[in-house]
């Protein structure tokens, strides 16, 4: 739920998201028109104190950030960032929603592999390289194909209704998989696999297909190469007054886990959560006003499998 009554902005600096750029992950905020980015690395420390209430974060789009022009409030627990009129300007959304038929643009069409028998298939813009991959935490991916929307979005509807790979997935399924990775060996032979078969479903379609593209692996710079922590706690709400502090492991995609104490298990945290709010600096302390949800790897893998 959004509210779009004029409201003074926040002060100090707003999260804005947590972004890769040049294959680098970088947590941004911004204050009036300054933006600042962080870099994210393996054991920087971080300490944040939330403060509300919890703003839109306006619109991105090629020309540049629009602030919103209402400083809307948005839902102090919800993964989305935008009040209703800028999720309405936003061209990246329209996109998704397929409210885009073409845009002179050219896309290429991806398969993305998050674990065994987990695949996506997607478009993403050309200019944009690799980023779409990375922020959705696709642990091997490879692009199969390019060309204009209309003919990208047509093969990515085929390779989905063919029952190769999913058009979307949730986090759940994704941080599911986490827990057991197959070795590298086992992950390329699934994904070229799949690129062979989603080959030979789209010859003749009117794109370029790409049959030569590399076999990319994110699993090292994901810090996954030994799985999730067994046992960790996934944040699921922030509010005014939140403590959030600890010491970053490698993100995954945009989410993050943070080491609390030698004691306590690791938290996960989705940087959307934090979107919106505005950030001061915590200082060494405990977290504090955080909901959380505890999360175990299965016994076994039949109960995994049951996720899905």
């Amino acid at each position: 739920m959004t509210t779009s009554a004029p409201q003074p902005p926040a002060a100090g600096w707003t999260a804005t998201g947590l972004r890769w750029q040049d294959g680098r992950p970088v947590l941004t905020a911004r204050n009036g028109g300054r933006e600042h980015a962080r870099a994210v690395a393996s054991g920087t420390p971080v300490g944040w104190l939330v403060g509300g209430p919890r703003r839109c974060t306006g619109v991105r789009t090629s020309g540049g950030h629009r602030p919103c022009p209402f400083g809307a409030v948005v839902e102090a627990a919800g993964k989305a960032v935008q009040c209703q009129s800028c999720q309405d300007a936003d061209p990246g959304l329209a996109l998704a929603r397929d409210q885009v038929l073409d845009n002179g643009r050219t896309y290429r069409l991806y398969l993305a592999w998050f674990g065994p028998g987990v695949v996506k298939v997607g478009i993403t813009a050309e200019q944009r390289g690799t980023t779409r991959l990375l922020e959705q935490a696709a642990l091997g991916w490879t692009f199969v194909g390019r060309g204009p929307l209309p003919g990208v979005r047509r093969a990515e509807l085929t390779v989905a209704q063919a029952g190769l790979a999913r058009e979307r997935l949730t986090t759940r399924i994704k941080s599911a998989c986490w827990w057991d990775v197959p070795d590298a060996a086992t992950r390329r032979h699934e994904l070229a696999e799949l690129r062979t078969s989603v080959l030979r479903l789209l010859a003749g379609h009117a794109i370029e297909l790409l049959p030569d593209q590399p076999l990319a692996d994110h699993v090292e710079l994901f810090g996954l190469a030994a799985g999730a922590p067994p046992l960790y706690h996934e944040v699921t709400a922030l509010d005014h007054g939140a403590t959030l502090t600890g010491t970053l492991r490698p993100p995954i995609g945009r989410h993050l886990f943070l080491d609390t104490g030698p004691q306590d298990p690791p938290l996960l945290l989705d940087t959307r959560l934090l979107t919106g709010w505005t950030l001061a600096p915590a200082g060494p302390t405990a977290c504090t006003g955080l909901a959380t949800g505890v999360r175990r790897r299965p016994e076994d893998r039949g109960a995994q499998e049951s996720l899905f």
